[in-house]
């Protein structure tokens, strides 16, 4: 009886792959803006299932290769939760879904986000690409790419509309931990942005003190 033959079991899997590339963010918004926009995707998208949002986590293509390491990624139809230990990296042959969208936070250390990961991400077939250039005083600080058979286009309009995702994405001014300054979004299907899980408490409380509740003594 001949054994049946499947190459990808031979392949490595997420546990014996590095989770990422080992080279630290050199500023503290490539962590904390995918970050946030995370977690709001998990607000307004809880009761979905399949999708998963990366953070500073490694995407493998090729085992021979090291892993292409976004500041933020999206994938969707696949399941947002493998087991209670969670992703320990993105594993193309294992996940069988590539990247709909992949984020990237430019410090004053430039990775080649405007060359090579551009390259790298077309070649991967990654639909969206999203730049974020805090640093920029002239040009556009957002930019929003899709992969058309030419190569990565240049969206117009903010927030930019994904059709694929249902989603915009744009900048506005607002507060997260504790931070205030300029950040991403991600916006409805009429411009409005969607809010932060402390905006959404914020407002809660606010609605039950206008009804003579006291937020605090909730948990009395």
């Amino acid at each position: 009886m001949l054994l049946e033959y499947n190459p990808r079991d031979c392949l490595p899997s997420a546990e014996d792959l590095p989770d990422s590339d080992d080279t630290p963010v050199d500023n503290q918004l490539q962590h904390l803006i995918p970050g946030l926009l995370e977690a709001i995707l998990a607000l307004i998208w809880s009761e979905k299932m399949d999708w998963f949002f990366g953070v500073d986590m490694g995407i493998y293509s090729d085992p021979q290769q090291p892993a292409i390491v976004p500041d933020g990624f999206l994938s969707v139809g696949v399941p947002r939760i493998i087991d209670s230990d969670l992703r320990l990296s993105y594993v193309l042959w294992e996940e069988q879904k590539t990247p709909i969208l992949v984020l990237e936070v430019v410090s004053q250390t430039r990775r080649g986000e405007y060359t090579d990961k551009k390259e790298e991400y077309a070649e991967l077939g990654i639909l969206y690409y999203v730049i974020y250039n805090p640093l920029r005083k002239r040009k556009a600080r957002l930019e929003v790419y899709k992969l058309e058979p030419e190569g990565y286009q240049l969206l117009s309009g903010e927030p930019v509309w994904l059709a694929e995702i249902n989603l915009g994405i744009g900048r506005s001014e607002g507060t997260y931990q504790g931070i205030t300054r300029e950040w991403l979004y991600w916006y409805d299907a009429q411009g409005q942005r969607y809010l932060t899980p402390e905006e959404k408490i914020l407002k809660l409380s606010a609605k039950l003190r206008s009804l003579g509740i006291d937020p605090e003594q909730l948990d009395t």
